[in-house]
């Protein structure tokens, strides 16, 4: 794989430039590299930049690991839409040369805070979790894209209520409900025809999935904004952050989305048009 070779290479490289260099566990292995493994306790201690080697996925990996303590991320691109990559592997000494020299700067991009609870246990995946945050009732994560709360079975649907500002707003019987960032708004979100958002932009998208509903809009909120989703009636909602699918919510149990304190910081080089972004990407023309 691409992405594990340029790993290897790029290791290598820092290592011999007498930089301190370290994977976290599971990198390390697939790269072969367990001698740069590092535990998840700590890893962020010290740390200057996080390189990330991959597609936008790849990102949102390394937004989960390091965002909480302001380390900026520099995405090389062996993706295909890549987004959030900024660089082209052939480039990246030159880029990591530039960010040493000062000669960068860094992108905020807000993330959602995300608060799940339920009366019971929640279901949690510990792939997501630290071991002893698996046996409780409440956790609070954080997302760069996108948090789905969906249904569980493929032939029925869920019974959802919104409420906004801790106020009901609207109840869903529908396949999910989707709460974006503007970052996320080129994700899932856009496959459910929701509304394109510039990324330096600040709010929240609520869009409803598949719903049974004359009311099936996008919403777009503040982020000074909390956005409330309970699960009601008989059947548990699965609930998925940037992707990664983390557990089941039982009735009674809610997500809470609002936006947080520590947005993701993307190592640019240049001013990148949003716009252009996505003529690029989707192959757009001014010939109708």
């Amino acid at each position: 794989m691409e992405a594990l070779r340029g790993a290897r290479e790029l290791a290598t490289w820092l290592a011999s430039e007498g930089h301190d260099v370290r994977l976290p566990e599971s990198d390390a292995e697939a790269a072969g590299l367990q001698i740069l493994a590092h535990p998840p306790s700590g890893f962020h201690n010290g740390l200057d930049l996080m390189v990330s080697l991959g597609g936008d996925g790849s990102i949102l990996h390394a937004v989960h690991i390091v965002s909480d303590y302001g380390i900026p991320i520099l995405g090389v691109n062996y993706g295909e839409l890549a987004y959030l990559a900024e660089i082209e592997p052939r480039d990246v000494r030159e880029a990591i040369r530039c960010w040493l020299d000062g000669d960068c700067r860094t992108q905020s991009r807000m993330r959602l805070s995300v608060h799940i609870e339920q009366p019971g246990t929640l279901e949690i995946l510990p792939d997501m979790l630290p071991a002893s945050s698996v046996a409780r009732n409440s956790v609070g994560l954080a997302a760069l894209n996108e948090v789905a709360v969906e249904k569980v079975d493929r032939g029925r649907s869920i019974s959802l209520r919104l409420k906004i500002n801790g106020r009901p707003f609207h109840g869903y019987r529908a396949d999910g409900i989707v709460v974006s960032s503007p970052t996320g708004s080129t994700a899932y979100s856009l496959s459910l025809k929701g509304p394109v958002l510039a990324p330096e932009l600040e709010s929240l998208l609520v869009t409803p999935v598949a719903t049974h509903s004359l009311f099936d809009r996008s919403l777009v909120l503040p982020p000074t904004y909390k956005v409330c989703i309970e699960v009601r009636e008989e059947r548990a909602a699965a609930v998925a952050l940037d992707g990664r699918l983390l557990g089941s919510v039982h009735p009674g149990g809610f997500v809470e989305c609002s936006a947080s304190p520590h947005p993701a910081r993307l190592v640019t080089f240049e001013n990148r048009v949003f716009h252009d972004i996505l003529r690029e990407k989707f192959g757009l023309s001014d010939v109708g």
